[in-house]
């Protein structure tokens, strides 16, 4: 195993954003359409928080709708705003950042996904499932 491999291996590039005046129906839409978990908010080219699929299911009954639905009760989401239910205060990395550092910044921590920044700019995620994966290929 590599140690001073960049989490630039392993990061997701193709980030999927939400714009932090989008309505939560639209993020629910995109973490069911894309089987995602997490979702970086930005404001013009800069992130602001991090929404998770756990944020919504703390709000809603979200879970308890089939997964292959598409109509959504927006009900609820209609209470809060994006800029409510994410998380502000964000650990975020550089591409540079070994994935050891992740690995223990992950492991410490009681979130499952780090934005990569660098410049200010988003460049990608990294999650607990990219280390676990990661991980897999090596043996």
């Amino acid at each position: 195993m590599k140690k001073r491999t960049p989490v630039s291996e392993i990061m997701t590039r193709d980030v999927i954003t939400l714009n932090h005046k989008d309505d939560l129906d639209i993020a629910e839409k995109l973490f069911k359409k894309n089987n995602i978990r997490h979702i970086p908010v930005v404001s013009g080219d800069k992130i602001i928080g991090l929404l998770s699929y756990t944020d919504l299911l703390r709000i809603s009954f979200a879970d308890a709708i089939d997964e292959d639905e598409q109509n959504v009760d927006t009900v609820v989401y209609n209470m809060f705003t994006i800029e409510q239910v994410m998380a502000k205060n964000l650990v975020s990395v550089s591409s540079n950042t070994t994935i050891l550092e992740v690995a223990k910044i992950l492991a410490k921590k009681e979130f499952h996904a780090l934005p990569v920044v660098d410049d200010d700019k988003l460049v990608g995620i990294v999650t607990t499932t990219d280390l676990i994966e990661y991980l897999i290929q090596q043996y």
